[in-house]
């Protein structure tokens, strides 16, 4: 990030948040305005206080893990040490767009433009091994995730310019610089156990096993096989009111299987205990099995009010011919997304027209109004076209071969200097269009199994082939993919970004100019915008809900009309099979099936 001009736009935009401002000690805190529960709250409202313990839970996943470390970029580790094993100072409610309450902290208080953020650690708080929980524990994990873990830590912390020990159990975070999110993202950062890594590197990748402060301790485990979480009879939490109804099942324990499609088999087979089905079809189609009719396994359906997020093939733009956006337009309009959806879905998919559909936040149609004009007018000259005029994605007929837009992607790859020579698209050098579309062979996506990736990559390079691109599709396993990931050694790849009610800090770690080549971040297309940071410093600085509104919608209009993305489809709800033994609460959280729901809040009940 380009800090000097970040620093200059943030003092310019310096407004007091008087509205977020705490006179004292308090048990929570958002974004905008108060906490949605009072202090005397029971329990989160989509939990289950009265939820009986015990009985156990399997996922089927793809992949493997060879680490215990989440925190770095060496190594896979198992996605449950972040959510089962692991706490932060303050625990977040999925039924308000950001607001969290104490968890390891009693109590925050910040300044009054939150330029400083206070909190008191709870006395009671422990590791997993009974060693009581210090100010200097958290000190020590937040420099040291900021010094050696992965680059979003370091973000956050280079905005700290100073931590102070107030009492006994207090500390006190001053920041540099205005960003009305930080006290909030300080109070999510994970609290390690200093004594997990006496004599050796923090940076470096490693099997010990943690002894962190959650609800949950590593079981058994075999690396790339399984590994069971069980639950801490003697967790130092767990009558603490946001705790209540959740951590409610003994043992989680995780699969992991070469081949994500093998999935699927092993539920039906009662192997797993879940299944999030992505295809509309074969939910009506493929349930039809014993399991089902006997009652063993139910199918609830779960909406949620989210953001669709973005998912679909992404260009690297550090390559030619990517960087080109009548290139990237082209490839766009060569996606026949009717057809595919159709294919796939039964045509039962809404598209991804924003990175923030299905929510309040998503950018509106037609030519940008008020206060996102204004947010944008500075950049008039930068932006692609489509950005302050509107932009759409193109309307494909429903058959697989659409004329008109294979005519319109033509029309911009021979502006853009590509022209058809012996059947073969080539640049004025001769050279021809070639790309590599790289999957990885056992991962699934929310939407897509490993196999339907693949399906909708094949529809994609019919078309591209009928321009005169040669695409090649390569399976890469779960390792190797991630590795090139991190270091941008790719084409194009089907990703996929969860976003949220509350964006904040981490779209500079998905769109900030530090990722064109700082490995590791998730800005995998490569894009290098002034105008997009500077309307995510916008929202980090806005006085009001509407404020943030408005630099959100202007931040997915530069987002979209860059071209970067081939945008597949969402849902709105979540089709999930599961054993009938498995229960969840009638009061579904604003996210739905999302991060705080799935274990979290189940319980299990013969």
């Amino acid at each position: 990030m380009h800090l000097n001009r970040r620093i200059a736009a943030l003092a310019a935009a310096c407004v007091a948040v008087a509205s977020a401002a705490l006179a004292e000690p308090e048990h929570g805190l958002a974004m905008y305005g108060e906490p949605a529960l009072p202090p005397d709250f029971v329990s989160l409202p989509y939990a289950n206080p009265d939820a009986p313990k015990g009985g156990r839970i399997v996922f089927g996943e793809g992949g493997g893990f060879d680490a215990f470390n989440p925190y770095i970029l060496k190594g896979r580790s198992p996605y449950g040490l972040r959510v089962h094993v692991f706490e932060s100072l303050m625990g977040r409610s999925w039924d308000e767009p950001f607001t969290l309450y104490g968890l390891l902290a009693e109590s925050v208080e910040t300044g009054p433009n939150r330029e400083w953020v206070e909190f008191q650690l709870r006395p009671e708080a422990k590791f997993s091994d009974g060693t009581p929980l210090t100010v200097d524990d958290v000190i020590w994990s937040f420099e040291t995730l900021a010094e050696k873990g992965l680059p979003r830590y370091a973000n956050a912390w280079d905005k700290v310019e100073s931590v102070e020990k107030v009492g006994a159990r207090g500390l006190r975070f001053t920041f540099s610089e205005q960003d009305n999110e930080l006290p909030l993202i300080l109070g999510l950062r994970p609290v390690l156990n200093p004594r997990d890594w006496e004599g050796r590197d923090f940076a470096e990748s490693t099997l010990d096993v943690p002894t962190a402060t959650g609800p949950y301790t590593v079981g058994r485990f075999e690396p790339g096989r399984f590994i069971e979480f069980v639950r801490d009879p003697d967790y130092w939490g767990k009558d603490l009111p946001f705790n209540r109804g959740q951590h409610n099942l003994d043992v989680i324990r995780y699969e992991y299987y070469a081949d994500g499609d093998v999935i699927f088999e092993a539920f039906r087979a009662g192997e797993v205990s879940t299944f999030r089905e992505s295809n509309p079809a074969k939910w009506a189609r493929d349930y039809d099995f014993p399991a089902v009719r006997d009652g063993r396994i139910v199918k609830s359906e779960i909406p949620h009010q989210r953001p669709s997020g973005m998912e679909g093939f992404v260009f690297n733009t550090r390559r030619e011919p990517f960087r080109d956006w009548r290139v990237r337009e082209a490839l766009i309009q060569a996606f026949n997304f009717d057809f595919v959806n159709r294919t796939l879905n039964d045509g039962a998919y809404k598209r991804i027209t924003s990175y923030f559909s299905n929510s309040d936040l998503a950018m509106q149609p037609g030519a940008a109004e008020g206060k996102v004009a204004e947010l944008l007018a500075p950049f008039e000259d930068t932006l692609l076209p489509g950005a302050l005029d509107g932009y759409g994605l193109p309307e494909n007929t429903s058959g697989g071969r659409d004329r008109a837009a294979i005519r319109r992607a033509s029309a911009l790859l021979e502006e853009a200097g590509w022209t058809i020579r012996q059947g073969t698209l080539r640049n004025a050098d001769g050279e021809a269009f070639t790309l590599t579309i790289s999957l990885d062979s056992s991962a699934r996506l929310i939407s897509l199994t490993p196999s339907e990736q693949e399906a909708v990559a094949n529809i994609w390079r019919d078309s591209l082939a009928r321009l005169g691109i040669a695409a090649e599709i390569e399976l890469v396993d779960s390792a190797q993919f991630a590795e090139r990931k991190d270091a941008y050694d790719f084409d194009v790849i089907i990703n996929r970004w969860g976003l949220s009610l509350s964006p904040g800090n981490e779209q500079y770690l998905y769109w900030g100019s530090d990722g064109v080549e700082q490995p590791g971040t998730r800005n995998y297309m490569g894009m290098d915008s002034p105008a997009a940071e500077a309307m995510i410093d916008a929202m980090l600085t806005a006085d009001d809900h509407d404020g943030f509104v408005a630099a959100v919608r202007a931040l997915d209009r530069v987002l979209m009309a860059g071209r970067y993305v081939v945008p597949f489809w969402f849902a709105d709800r979540t089709l999930m099979a599961h054993k009938a033994t498995l229960r969840f609460p009638d009061t579904l959280p604003v996210y739905g099936d999302w991060i705080g729901f799935l274990p979290d809040v189940w319980w299990s009940e013969e």
